[in-house]
């Protein structure tokens, strides 16, 4: 007799958690840091400066980055939890309504009344709180909320980015550290673009030009007003 294998699909929706938090975290780390650099420079200081300016961005980039995650997406973990406390009490008080209830769901995506019936009666058997959770507040396994998990991937994620902005300060030379850094930077965001559509197999292309363009555009503003201070002090 020929064995029988389970198979288990791999879907690119699963990743859409961290993926999230680590393509945010990259860019903004990104941009950021090399617009905070392009400006300070563009305003005349010394390349120490500049450096010190890197620096404290980054660290302090890196620990907004994972706050505003947690706080973010704790948030969205009380609210989820808050919807499955109302609905076990629900499903406590008047389980036959909730069968209805979840029929109702399941007939207006396409089943007939009876198998709609049947299949909400066969689910809540086995685990009823679940199956309202999934298919009547669409919370499930894959979207439900991580704060820790978004918070530490987005702190990683941004030093991993404005790691790389700091590293251009370090190596360009004093007269060039604009052009040097700016130019940088928008290779390090085509690459974040490519891996990023990859990853979550979106088309590269646009991807790629949506984050270069809106990082050359933070960094063109930034350089601007740097320079508007500068001739100002």
């Amino acid at each position: 007799m020929r064995a029988l294998h389970r198979h288990r699909e791999h879907h690119l929706v699963e990743r859409i958690g961290w993926l999230r938090a680590a393509v945010l975290g990259a860019n903004d780390g990104i941009v950021s840091t090399a617009s905070l650099v392009v400006g300070v420079a563009a305003a005349s200081a010394a390349k120490g400066d500049i450096l010190l300016s890197a620096v404290a961005a980054l660290v302090a980039g890196a620990m907004s980055m994972a706050a505003g995650e947690y706080v973010s997406v704790s948030s969205q973990a009380d609210t989820e939890q808050a919807d499955l406390a109302r609905e076990k009490k629900e499903l406590s008080a008047d389980p036959a309504g909730e069968q209805d209830e979840l029929a109702a769901i399941y007939a207006k995506r396409g089943l007939d009344q009876e198998l709609a019936r049947h299949v909400a009666r066969e689910l809540m058997n086995k685990d009823a709180l679940a199956a309202h959770a999934r298919d009547e507040l669409g919370i499930s396994k894959i979207s439900e909320a991580r704060p820790i998990q978004a918070a530490l991937t987005s702190a990683a994620s941004f030093t991993a980015g404005a790691a790389l902005p700091v590293v251009a300060v370090i190596l360009a030379p004093s007269a060039i550290v604009v052009p040097v850094v700016a130019a940088a930077s928008l290779v390090y965001l085509a690459i974040l673009g490519v891996v990023g559509a990859k990853a979550g197999g979106a088309a590269i292309l646009p991807a790629t030009i949506r984050v270069t363009f809106w990082g050359a555009l933070a960094m063109a503003v930034t350089a601007g007003i740097g320079m508007l201070i500068g001739k100002a002090v």
